[in-house]
C-alpha cells in the first residue's frame, strides 16, 4: 500500500495538489505540464509490456525497491528547479523508474495476497491503503509548504514559493528512500508458488496468448476510460484557484483532502464486489462519474457556490476511485490465468493508461486556450465522453461474464 502510492508521489501527486504553485515555480503552462506527462507515457508504454514480463520471472520486492530508490533519485534532480529540457528528461527517466520494475510487480503480487475469491478486497485495500498514504503524504506537504510562506500568503515572493517548494520534494523524495529499504526487508515474495507461476516460457509467446482473450480487450477499454476520469483529478486543485478564487494553500488542501475519499471509496467497494460482482460495481462506478463530469461540464459550479462544488468533488471521486479499485481485481473475474498476470497487465496498461499521453496535453491546450470556467468545462465534458464509453464496456463485460 505504502510503495504503491508513494512511487508515483513525485510524478503525479505533487502537481495534482499543488498544481496552480507547481506551475508557477517552474514557469510552466498548462501545456509544457501536459507535455512532460505525456513524455512520461510514451516511456511507460513500452515500459508496460516489458515490464510485465520481468514481473512474471522475478520476486516483486526486489523490482519495486529498485524502483523506488531510482524513482527517489529524480526528486533530488527536479528540487534544483531545473529548465524545461531537464524537466522533459527527468519525466522521461521517471516513466521507466515508476513503471518499468514496480507496476507489473505490485498487481501481481496483490492478486496473489487476494487468492481466488477475495480479489474485492485485496485490491480495494491497496487502493484504499494508497489513497491513505496520498492524503497523508499530501496533507504533510501542504503543512511543510505553508510552514516555510510568510504569514500573508497573498503576498508571497517567488523565491519565497520555490524555497517552500524546495523543501517538500526534499522530503517527498527522501521518504521514498525510506520506503525502498522498507519493501525490500519486509515485503514477502509471492505466495503462491506453482509450476505455471515460475515458467520460463518466452515472453513473446505469453503476449500472444493474452491478446487472444477476448476479456483483455474489454479491460483494456474499461482501464482508459476510467483512468481519464483520475487524470482529470489532476485539476481539481486547479479549478479551487481559478473558478473557486481560492488561494494557493487552500487550493492545495482541496487536492489533498479529496484524496481521503479514495480509501473510503476503494475499501468499501472491494468488500461489496466480493459479496456480488466486480462487473457489476464497475457499471455502477462509471454512472457515478458520468454524473460528477455533467455537473462540472455544466458550468453552473463557481464561486461562491462551495457546496456545490465540494459535492460535484465528492460525486466525481466517488466514481473515480471506485473504478481504480475495480479494474485489476476483475482480471480474475474475466477467467485470465494467474501465471500470465504480469504480462496481461502490461498489455492492458500499454493501451488503457495512454491517457497519460494525451489527455495532459489536451486539457493544457483546453485551459490555456479558454480561461476560467470555459475550459473546464470543456476538460469535463470530454471526461463525461469516456465515462459513457467506460459504462457500454462495462455491461458488454457483465454479459460476457455471465454467459461464462
Amino acid at each position: 500500500m505504502v510503495a504503491g502510492e508513494s512511487v508515483f508521489i513525485l510524478p503525479f501527486l505533487l502537481s495534482r495538489i499543488f498544481r496552480p504553485t507547481f506551475l508557477s515555480v517552474f514557469q510552466l503552462t498548462n501545456f509544457e505540464l501536459g507535455s512532460l506527462y505525456s513524455i512520461y507515457g510514451i516511456i511507460a508504454m513500452l515500459s508496460y509490456v516489458f515490464g510485465g514480463a520481468i514481473a512474471d520471472r522475478f520476486a516483486p520486492k526486489k523490482l519495486m525497491a529498485i524502483s523506488l530508490i531510482m524513482t527517489a533519485m529524480g526528486g533530488y534532480l527536479l528540487a534544483t528547479f531545473p529548465s524545461y529540457y531537464i524537466l522533459q528528461f527527468i519525466y522521461a527517466y521517471w516513466g521507466f523508474s515508476t513503471i518499468f520494475l514496480f507496476w507489473a510487480a505490485m498487481i501481481k503480487a496483490t492478486r496473489s495476497w487476494g487468492g481466488l475469491n477475495r480479489q474485492g478486497k485485496a485490491f480495494g485495500l491497496l487502493e484504499g491503503g494508497r489513497g491513505i498514504v496520498a492524503a497523508s503524504i499530501g496533507a504533510l506537504g501542504v503543512a511543510v509548504f505553508a510552514l516555510f510562506l510568510p504569514e500573508h500568503i497573498q503576498s508571497t515572493s517567488f523565491g519565497d514559493r520555490q524555497n517552500a517548494f524546495r523543501a517538500v520534494i526534499l522530503l517527498a523524495s527522501s521518504m521514498i528512500i525510506v520506503i525502498g529499504f522498507l519493501v525490500l526487508l519486509f515485503l514477502k515474495d509471492n505466495i503462491i508458488q506453482t509450476k505455471s507461476t515460475v515458467s520460463k516460457k518466452a515472453s513473446w509467446e505469453k503476449i500472444l496468448k493474452v491478446i487472444k482473450i477476448p476479456a483483455v480487450w474489454l479491460l483494456v477499454l474499461i482501464v482508459l476510460s476510467a483512468y481519464v476520469g483520475y487524470k482529470v483529478t489532476d485539476i481539481l486543485s486547479l479549478y479551487a484557484a481559478e473558478v473557486m478564487l481560492f488561494d494557493e494553500v487552500n487550493a492545495a488542501r482541496v487536492g489533498s483532502y479529496q484524496m481521503y475519499l479514495r480509501p473510503i471509496v476503494c475499501i468499501s467497494i472491494g468488500f461489496f464486489a466480493d459479496h456480488t460482482s466486480n462487473s457489476i460495481w464497475l457499471i455502477i462506478g462509471f454512472i457515478i462519474l458520468l454524473v460528477g463530469a455533467l455537473m462540472f461540464a455544466s458550468g453552473n459550479v463557481q464561486s461562491p457556490l462551495n457546496a456545490l462544488f465540494f459535492l460535484s468533488v465528492i460525486i466525481t471521486g466517488i466514481g473515480t476511485y471506485g473504478l481504480r479499485t475495480l479494474y485489476f481485481a476483475s482480471i480474475q473475474e474475466g477467467n485470465i490465468p494467474y501465471a500470465i498476470t504480469g504480462t496481461a497487465v502490461g498489455v492492458i496498461s500499454i493501451i488503457g493508461y495512454t491517457p497519460d499521453i494525451f489527455m495532459g496535453p489536451i486539457m493544457g491546450q483546453l485551459l490555456d486556450q479558454n480561461p476560467g470556467v470555459k475550459g473546464h468545462q470543456y476538460v469535463f465534458g470530454l471526461l463525461a465522453v469516456f465515462a459513457f464509453i467506460g459504462l457500454i464496456t462495462s455491461i458488454k463485460f457483465r454479459s460476457m461474464v455471465k454467459k461464462k
